[in-house]
């Protein structure tokens, strides 16, 4: 759903394709089910089920940011250099994008970020 009341256009969509994620060559994720997040002019953001994500390779961080437009976001770490706070999740979104609450998205820097097309 768009929000567009303040000049920040927001939408949520799913993606029809795939998402994969590997850190040094390490499983992450793999998600059929992700959905793509569009904001203003920052390049699409994929958030993907916590069901499609191997949660025993992250690690609670105590590290938050708030976000005016989607609200506080929670972090995890992956292992190895580089990997602090690479995964964030909104765990109680703003009405306006509520379709990411139980996703989590990764830093495309940090991790190795294999978006496939449908078909």
């Amino acid at each position: 759903m768009p929000r567009r009341d303040d000049g920040h256009p927001i939408s949520v969509t799913p993606f029809a394709g795939r998402v994969r994620v590997h850190r040094d060559g390490v499983h992450i994720a793999d998600s059929g089910h992700a959905l793509a997040l569009e904001e203003a002019d920052y390049p699409t953001v994929f958030y993907l089920p916590r069901g499609d994500v191997a949660m025993d390779r992250l690690t609670p961080s105590d590290h938050r940011t708030h976000c005016p437009h989607k609200g506080e976001a929670r972090y995890f770490s992956l292992d190895g250099e580089g990997g602090d706070n690479a995964v964030w999740s909104y765990e109680t979104p703003y009405p306006a994008v509520a379709a990411i609450k139980g996703h989590l998205a990764f830093y495309p820097d940090k991790v190795e970020l294999e978006v496939l097309p449908p078909g």
